[in-house]
């Protein structure tokens, strides 16, 4: 099938989204599609905000253009996943802070690999200079000083960085006061990916043009879950290193092992999986200019998940020093990219699950 990219050189994004949403407001075919559409039908006129909300709230499942009689070559000619998802981006780029970074690693893979680069450096130069006395485990060629004071800024600031961002995505898609039913509402339609199931639950189109799949619902979860894991790993290792005292390395059937390897294992699959599937995807309905950036953050978080599992096999081997500096390098890349990189995704596609649980009560 032959596609059209939208021509944004000449056309305003979202101004064409809203030209687009209100054809499939008057059509309203695909309203049990997603949560997109049923939110479409409530309004008659459509505010900059509403289209970023509608843009955030979109999982680029691609149901609707499949089914849609107004493609090209239809004079209305309708793209809305890939209008959609060229106005998710540029709000990206337009809530970052500091704006200076915006958009460098949303359209560009080679800015993550340079900043993975750097990011190796930074820990080989601190394997060199904080290397311990003694200490066993990853605390033999990192002290966990060392680790706190270059770990600890890199996690933090990003989540400030991201929350200066959502604070003005909420005032400007007319957000109101959180309730508890809607954090359940939105949670629970996150875990599931409802959104990403189709209409019925048959799956979405992503990869297999009007083929329902549930391919890449699943390899949503795989990286979510395994993410989650992970991050829960490193959780619980705190909490056993503060709380009680008990320092690493810990034992295979220690929590954080527990937790990280069955984390590590399902984020490295989900994220082969979900390039594999967006290599097969056509790119005309996705935004074609962050589709590199969008690859190397996928791969980025693979890799974070990849090393810590060889890092895990190499324990008591020559390999743990240099494997250490990898997947810590990855690691601190992952974080500092993070308000900039298709991670931000998640924080902004929740806030809009939020206020659209808002819109529906």
């Amino acid at each position: 099938m032959s596609l059209d990219i939208i021509n944004l050189a000449t056309l305003d994004a979202t101004q064409e989204a809203r030209r687009q949403i209100e054809i499939c407001n008057a059509c309203r075919y695909c309203e049990g599609y997603c949560a997109v559409f049923p939110a479409i039908t409530k309004q008659r006129a459509f505010t900059d905000g509403d289209v970023t909300q509608l843009a955030n709230l979109c999982h680029n499942c691609r149901g609707c253009y499949y089914a849609c009689q107004y493609t090209a070559p239809h004079e209305f000619d309708l793209n809305l996943p890939a209008i959609l998802a060229e106005v998710r981006h540029d709000s990206w780029d337009r809530y970052a802070w500091p704006q200076g970074f915006a958009g460098a690693f949303q359209r560009s893979g080679t800015s993550i690999a340079l900043a993975l680069v750097a990011g190796l450096a930074l820990i080989f130069a601190a394997l060199v200079v904080l290397r311990p006395a003694s200490g066993e485990g990853f605390y033999a060629y990192l002290s966990h000083a060392g680790m706190v004071a270059i770990f600890a800024p890199a996690f933090i600031l990003p989540l400030v960085a991201i929350a200066i961002g959502l604070r003005r995505y909420w005032r400007d898609v007319g957000g109101a006061r959180i309730t508890l039913a809607h954090l359940r509402d939105a949670f629970g339609s996150a875990a599931s990916m409802r959104n990403l199931g189709g209409g019925q639950g048959q799956g979405c189109n992503f990869e297999d043009g009007d083929r329902y799949s549930n391919k890449r619902r699943v390899a949503h979860q795989l990286v979510m879950y395994g993410f989650l894991l992970c991050f829960a790993s490193t959780s619980s290792g705190t909490v056993l290193h503060y709380g009680f005292g008990l320092e690493a390395p810990y034992g295979f059937f220690s929590l954080p092992k527990l937790l990280g390897i069955p984390g590590g294992i399902m984020l490295s699959i989900g994220a082969i999986w979900l390039i594999a599937l967006k290599l097969r995807a056509e790119s005309a309905l996705g935004a074609a200019s962050a589709w590199g950036g969008d690859i190397a953050f996928v791969l980025l978080l693979g890799l974070t998940g990849f090393t810590g599992l060889l890092l895990n096999a190499s324990t008591g081997t020559a390999l743990v020093g240099p494997m250490l500096a990898v997947h810590l390098g990855a690691v601190l890349t992952f974080f500092l990219t993070t308000p900039y990189s298709k991670m931000v995704h998640g924080f902004y596609r929740l806030a809009a699950l939020i206020r659209d649980a808002q819109q529906r009560t």
